[in-house]
């Protein structure tokens, strides 16, 4: 999606060349190729290790850094097989959503439209928003210190991330639409004013 943001705001002009079926089609199949390996790599390797203990994972969800707490052997090489997977899935993707939204940044604050500019920011705010969202938790989670371990905050952490994040993705994207946001203050309006009443 930021790449897709960057041509509309920076190459507005360029973007149904640029940005046609099958670039999206590459896009999606890497990112899916990409996510499957990087599962299987990690799964494989946690999967053939000794497991001690009643093998009753403490967590909301069946997640990597819980499966591995039950290992009994060393799990130097499964530690740094994560890290750079999450650097790779997590830092390298938030770089480049970085650096596209300083290429946004500089392009809107060219435009000489004040409606422009708004309109632009706009387009931006949604992603931006579920980007933060998604990125923030993901990287409190994964790239955390080992001493800041608690299994409340990674419960809590994890529901967000895996949970409100695609949840509220919808709900985010879908307020930018008019009818919508018109729905929405009908509803609110309503409700307003049987609590006056």
């Amino acid at each position: 999606m930021a790449y897709d943001r960057y041509v509309a705001i920076c190459n507005p002009l360029r973007y149904p060349i640029i940005m046609n079926k099958v670039r999206y089609v590459h896009m999606a199949a890497w990112s899916w190729v990409t996510g499957y390996m990087i599962s299987l790599v990690q799964t494989t390797m946690t999967m053939v290790l000794p497991f001690c203990g009643n093998n009753v994972i403490d967590h909301l969800t069946c997640e990597l850094l819980a499966v591995l707490k039950l290992i009994c052997s060393d799990i130097t090489v499964n530690v740094l097989i994560m890290t750079v997977a999450s650097i790779a899935i997590l830092m390298l993707p938030l770089l480049s959503i970085f650096i596209s939204y300083v290429f946004f940044l500089s392009a809107i604050l060219r435009l000489n439209s004040a409606e422009g500019r708004k309109k632009a920011f706009s387009t931006c705010s949604a992603h931006l928003t579920v980007v933060i969202l998604f990125y923030g938790s993901a990287l409190f989670m994964y790239m955390k210190p080992k001493s800041k371990d608690t299994k409340i905050s990674d419960e809590i952490i994890g529901l967000f991330y895996g949970v409100v994040t695609p949840m509220l993705n919808p709900l985010i994207y879908s307020l930018r639409n008019k009818d919508v946001k018109e729905a929405a203050k009908k509803i609110l309006s309503r409700h307003l004013h049987l609590f006056k009443i």
